[in-house]
């Protein structure tokens, strides 16, 4: 089969004058864990960023306070706990938060226990909504890979390289036309679109991929990809289909990197300056002044 490789960004959704929080899509995401509050932060923040009407955090109980603490404009839910993890009931607490949600994000942060590695392989596999799969939920596919096939709707996975050797038990390609055909090949086995993430990001689904042309070094820091895993999450709902979500997302993402490196350098950027930018970001991609 011949894969096409794209190298225009996707046609923007439009986003009507009278449209309202609800018609730009609702965000679910799944995050943080005791000591790891940062990364449901950052990735509600870049879901706001990212154009959601409604961003809604299911953490635990145990950070809610430090997690609302950083963001007003995002909704927290607070999920039981056991000790410092989730406890028998999450899974139903965070099924009782899914039915009128548009897109759904689940790992950052998360730690593995094994509550929480039930919560994401029944939400992996069960939910209908697209969803973005990153971090510790990626980390508790590759334990089971058999699973990673087994979902009910779109699903785009996140990883970065060393994610991703963990999810193939294969290691990495370091040419970028191996990491291409690599990537591909996940893809078409699984059904999933891949996002691969380092320098030059591969976005694919099996039968078109893209290579993303922005980002700098600055971004190797921790919680970039947290921030991505918002943004992607935010233009799932926002209406944006699968490969097309991806793609602007990881450009925009990188876009608002190298926006930041500008004024702040690349050692001293960190994670939470990108969302700061993701607004100069948005109005180069919408051809603003």
């Amino acid at each position: 089969m011949s894969v096409r490789q794209i190298t225009t960004l996707p046609e923007l959704v439009h986003r009507p004058a009278d449209g309202h929080k609800g018609t730009f899509g609702r965000v679910l995401i799944v995050a943080g864990s005791y000591g790891m509050s940062g990364a449901a932060a950052l990735a509600g923040m870049g879901a706001l960023r990212g154009g959601a009407g409604l961003v809604y955090l299911a953490v635990p109980d145990c950070i809610l306070s430090i997690v609302a603490g950083f963001e007003p404009a995002y909704i927290t839910l607070p999920i039981s706990t056991i000790g410092n993890t989730f406890s028998s009931d999450a899974l139903r607490q965070i099924e009782n938060q899914i039915a009128n949600k548009d897109a759904i994000a689940i790992g950052p942060g998360m730690g593995r226990s094994a509550h929480s590695d039930g919560v994401i392989y029944e939400l992996y596999k069960r939910c209908e909504q697209p969803m973005v799969v990153d971090a510790d939920a990626l980390n508790a596919l590759a334990d089971q890979p058999e699973r990673i096939l087994k979902h009910a709707g779109s699903r785009i996975l996140t990883p970065h390289p060393g994610e991703f050797e963990r999810l193939t038990k294969q290691v990495n390609a370091a040419d970028q036309k191996d990491r291409i055909e690599q990537s591909i090949k996940f893809a078409q086995a699984h059904n999933v679109v891949l996002v691969l993430k380092g320098a030059g990001t591969v976005v694919t689904d099996g039968q078109q991929f893209y290579v993303n042309t922005t980002g700098n070094a600055g971004m190797a820091t921790g919680g970039t990809g947290d921030v991505l895993t918002g943004i992607i999450t935010a233009l799932l709902a926002g209406g944006y289909a699968p490969f097309a979500a991806a793609q602007l997302g990881v450009y925009l993402h990188g876009l608002a990197g190298d926006i930041a490196t500008e004024e702040l350098s690349q050692p001293a950027l960190i994670s939470s300056d990108l969302p700061k930018y993701l607004s100069d970001a948005w109005l180069q991609v919408l051809g603003n002044p």
